[in-house]
C-alpha cells in the first residue's frame, strides 16, 4: 500500500514532472524539446506526435517557440493535427505569424471558427489585406460578420479585445426561465462567469453571477437578484484603460457597449492579464529604446527599432561633448577633472532614470495625472535633495581625502548635489511635458533625461571648478 508520505513526496512530484517533459520550474525540459526535434529530424512524425500528445495547448505553443526558427516548419508539419486555435492563441506573435504564413486560407478559417471572437481577431488582424479577405470568405456568414465588425474598431480598443460569445437575458424573466434557457440552447457559450440582464433595447441594466442563479429559487425574478451597479466599457476605449478599470474595480468580466449603449460584447479577465503584461513590458522596452524586445523578432526589425535610438543618443552625447570643449583649458590645467566628471554625469543619469521609471509607471496606472502633478514634482524634488546631499557628502569627503584637496572635494560635492536635483526634476517634468504635448512619455523621455543629466553634470562640475579658482 502506498503511504500518505509517498503520495505527497516532493521528490516524486519532481520526477513525475521531468518524466512528463517538464523541469522543476514547470518549464519544458531541454531534453524533452531535443527528443521531439530529434524525432522530427529522423522522419519519425508519429514519435513526435506521441510525445506532444499529452501537452496543454500553451505548452505546445512554448515547444514551437523554443524550437530554432529553421526547424519550426518541420515541427509544425509533424504535429499539424495538434496545432489548433487554442495553440495559436497562446503563441508568441512573431512565431504565430510565421506559422500562419504557412497555412492556407481554408485551414486558417477552420482554426478561427473554433475560437472566441477576440482570439480569432488576434490571429486575422495582422494578415495582409488580401489574405484577410480570403480567410473571411472561407468563414461561415455568422463568424465572418462578427470578425468583420471587430476589425472595424480601432486597434488596441475594447472592440478588438472583446468577445461576442456571452449570455444576455431580458429583465422580466425569472431565475427558472434563465436556467431553462441555459439548458435548452446547446449553441450558447460554455465559458462564462456572469449573465448580463438587458432591457428591450438590448442595453445592459444589470449583471448576475452564475452562483447567485444556482442558489436562488426558480420563481424569483432575475431583476430581484441582479446587481444593477456595473462597470460598462465603451467599445472604442483603449485596451490599457480597460485593463486599469479591471484592476481598479477587481472585475472578472465586464459588458462592452456601443455608442448607443447597447450590449455588443464582453471582456474577460484572462484577456486583461495578457494586456497588463503586454503594456508593462512595452513601457519598459520603450524606455530602453529596444523596440518590441522579442527574441523572436526578425533581426532586421530589431535593428531598425534600436539603431534610431542609438543615433538619437549619439546626438545627445554630442551636445555634452560640445559643453566639454568649452572647458578645454580648465581640463588641461587640472587633468584630474577629466577622471571625475563622468562620475557626476553617471550618477545623475542613474538618479534621473530612477525618477523616470517611477513617473512613467505612475502615469501608466493613472496614479499620476494633472490633478496631482505639482505634488509629484515636489515629492521627487524632495527625494532628489535628500539623495543629492547624501551622495554629495560621500563623494566630496572621498575626493578631498584621496587627492588631499578640500576645494576639489567641495566642487564635486556641490556639482553632484546640483546634478541629482536636476535629474530628479527632469525625470518627472519631462514625461509630464511630453504627455501634455500628446507624445508617449515612455518612448522619448529617456533620451531627453539623459541629455539633461549629462550636459548639466559636465557644465556644473567644470563651471564650478573654473569659478572656484583652484585651476591656476
Amino acid at each position: 500500500m502506498t503511504s500518505q508520505t509517498e503520495l505527497h513526496d516532493p521528490e516524486h512530484e519532481i520526477a513525475d514532472s521531468e518524466a512528463a517533459g517538464f523541469d522543476e520550474d514547470d518549464r519544458l525540459h531541454p531534453d524533452f524539446v531535443r527528443a521531439v526535434l530529434d524525432a522530427v529530424e529522423a522522419g519519425d512524425a508519429e514519435g513526435a506526435r506521441a510525445r506532444v500528445e499529452p501537452l496543454h495547448p500553451a505548452d505546445i505553443a512554448d515547444l514551437i517557440e523554443l524550437t530554432p526558427a529553421e526547424q519550426r516548419a518541420a515541427l509544425a508539419a509533424a504535429i499539424a493535427d495538434r496545432i489548433d486555435g487554442d495553440v495559436l492563441a497562446e503563441m508568441n506573435d512573431w512565431v504565430r505569424d510565421e506559422l500562419i504564413d504557412a497555412l492556407g486560407p481554408r485551414q486558417l478559417a477552420d482554426i478561427a471558427a473554433e475560437l472566441d471572437t477576440d482570439d480569432a481577431v488576434a490571429i486575422i488582424e495582422d494578415l495582409e489585406p488580401e489574405d484577410q479577405r480570403e480567410v473571411l470568405r472561407a468563414l461561415d456568414p455568422d463568424d465572418r460578420a462578427a470578425i468583420e465588425e471587430a476589425l472595424s474598431y480601432p486597434e488596441e480598443s475594447a472592440g478588438r479585445l472583446m468577445q461576442r460569445e456571452l449570455i444576455a437575458v431580458p429583465e422580466h424573466w425569472t431565475v427558472g426561465d434563465v436556467l431553462d434557457y441555459l439548458r435548452a440552447d446547446d449553441q450558447l457559450t460554455t465559458d462564462f462567469w456572469e449573465i448580463f440582464v438587458v432591457d428591450p433595447a438590448h442595453r445592459p441594466v444589470g449583471t448576475c453571477h452564475l452562483s447567485w442563479i444556482l442558489r436562488t429559487p426558480r420563481v424569483v425574478g432575475i431583476a430581484d437578484v441582479m446587481k444593477r451597479e456595473q462597470t460598462l466599457i465603451p467599445v472604442d476605449m483603449d485596451q490599457e484603460e480597460v485593463a486599469l478599470r479591471f484592476q481598479k474595480y477587481a472585475l472578472i468580466s465586464a459588458a462592452v457597449v456601443d455608442t448607443g449603449g447597447r450590449l455588443v460584447g464582453m471582456v474577460t479577465v484572462d484577456d486583461i492579464v495578457h494586456i497588463i503584461q503586454q503594456e508593462a513590458g512595452e513601457d519598459a522596452l520603450l524606455l530602453s529604446g529596444a523596440g518590441d524586445g522579442d527574441i523572436n523578432e526578425p533581426v532586421r526589425d530589431s535593428y531598425r527599432a534600436r539603431v534610431r535610438w542609438l543615433i538619437a543618443n549619439l546626438g545627445t552625447a554630442l551636445v555634452a561633448s560640445t559643453i566639454i570643449t568649452q572647458f578645454e583649458g580648465t581640463i588641461a590645467r587640472m587633468v584630474v577633472l577629466a577622471a571625475l566628471m563622468p562620475i557626476v554625469a553617471g550618477v545623475g543619469g542613474n538618479a534621473g532614470t530612477q525618477t523616470l521609471a517611477v513617473t512613467v509607471r505612475a502615469m501608466a496606472t493613472n496614479q499620476l495625472t494633472r490633478s496631482n502633478a505639482l505634488w509629484a514634482v515636489r515629492r521627487e524634488l524632495a527625494i532628489a535633495l535628500l539623495n543629492g546631499l547624501t551622495v554629495a557628502v560621500v563623494i566630496g569627503v572621498a575626493v578631498a581625502l584621496f587627492f588631499a584637496n578640500p576645494t576639489l572635494g567641495g566642487v564635486i560635492g556641490a556639482a553632484m548635489l546640483c546634478n541629482i536635483v536636476i535629474a530628479g526634476l527632469a525625470g518627472v517634468v519631462v514625461p509630464l511635458t511630453l504627455e501634455r504635448l500628446k507624445a508617449d512619455p515612455a518612448i522619448s523621455s529617456s533620451v531627453f533625461v539623459t541629455m539633461i543629466t549629462d550636459s548639466m553634470g559636465f557644465l556644473v562640475f567644470l563651471g564650478l571648478a573654473t569659478a572656484s579658482g583652484m585651476v591656476g
